[in-house]
């Protein structure tokens, strides 16, 4: 199995095993532990991660927080439009997505009164647009006071369904913080606010964030992953976690999000900036010891991301294991930990 063809990363999941809900109550969903020096497998549920969690580690979280990212409004021929931000570009241009044909200098119209100028298009499929609110350009913390007024919650496109009120609470972590993300970091959607207090008198805890983009669910779409242009998303590591990123304390990384921010500042030193890395088997991890993880989709670079740790065979042998016993797969599925 060639680790650098993207067909290597393929499996087949039936449509039944795509989370469309969260687990009721979010902790009760399943975890699958993979123990790699025994090479041993134990099936749970995931409010006792904490009997499994090496007393040594620190725990890193991603604590970004989605906004209400999708908008629905007219162009000025009265064709209904739907607008996805991916993120700020500066302080009033923006990255977004657009289904419906646009042109460039065209002028998008949105309810409260939110109009957004096409100002460029991109091959990658993204435009670049400034919004508008009575005759003023705004900025992105203006935009975010509408969004979260008019806008819907980003759910992935592989959940078929509109988002309702509850997504608002189950597409959220319970640290979320810093706004800018248009994705969740869903390995931190399981953690209730009882396990999560249990976890803090058990752990010291660390956070950082990355604000994950819609690229998040770009395909490979190239044969060798080498040739993949890997998406970029804005990070930020505060004082308190960069001083154990170079320090020689054992980390469990909360997510894939978490996983890259850490191992691009291990490589460029870098506290601010905008990450783009990576991690494949060809590129593994470096300082990320262990990791906590949904199911991701087949050739992803996610997929590829877990492969990194425990390499194709064994990541693909443990996703069949998981179909065959009907764990939930994707955003509000269950859960990996991989020690």
């Amino acid at each position: 199995m060639n680790p650098l063809k993207v067909d290597s990363y393929d499996y087949e999941l039936p449509n039944s095993l795509i989370a469309s809900y969260p687990a009721d109550p979010k902790d009760s969903c399943r975890l699958l532990i993979y123990d790699r020096k025994n090479d041993k497998i134990i099936h749970e549920r995931f409010y006792n991660i904490l009997n499994y969690i090496p007393r040594d580690c620190v725990i890193v979280l991603n604590d970004t927080k989605v906004i209400k990212a999708r908008i629905f409004g007219k162009k000025q021929t009265g064709g209904k439009i739907e607008l996805l931000l991916n993120s700020p570009l500066d302080n009033d241009r923006f990255l977004v997505y657009i289904r419906g044909k646009v042109k460039e200098g065209i002028e998008l119209f949105f309810d409260d009164d939110l109009i957004a100028k096409v100002c460029a298009i991109y091959s990658d499929g993204t435009r670049e647009v400034k919004f508008y609110k009575e005759g003023k350009v705004l900025d992105f913390c203006s935009l975010d006071k509408i969004l979260s007024k008019i806008g819907h919650i980003p759910l992935p496109p592989y959940i078929k369904r509109e988002d309702t009120m509850e997504d608002e609470r189950d597409y959220q972590s319970i640290f979320a913080k810093n706004i800018g993300a248009v994705a969740a970091p869903t390995a931190s959607l399981h953690f209730s606010d009882h396990l999560f207090k249990k976890l803090e008198d058990n752990h010291k805890i660390c956070y950082l964030t990355l604000h994950v983009g819609a690229g998040t669910f770009k395909p490979v779409e190239v044969s060798n992953i080498l040739e993949h242009k890997m998406h970029s998303e804005f990070y930020d590591i505060n004082k308190d976690t960069k001083k154990l990123l170079d320090s020689d304390k054992k980390i469990l990384a909360i997510g894939t999000t978490v996983t890259r921010t850490i191992e691009y500042y291990v490589r460029n030193k870098k506290s601010v900036g905008n990450a783009d890395i990576f991690i494949h088997p060809k590129n593994p991890p470096m300082r990320v010891n262990h990791l906590l993880t949904n199911f991701h989709l087949p050739k992803s670079t996610l997929l590829m991301l877990v492969s990194a740790f425990i390499g194709i065979e064994k990541t693909l042998e443990l996703y069949k294991i998981a179909i065959d016993k009907e764990y939930k797969f994707f955003s509000y599925g269950d859960a990996m930990l991989i020690l």
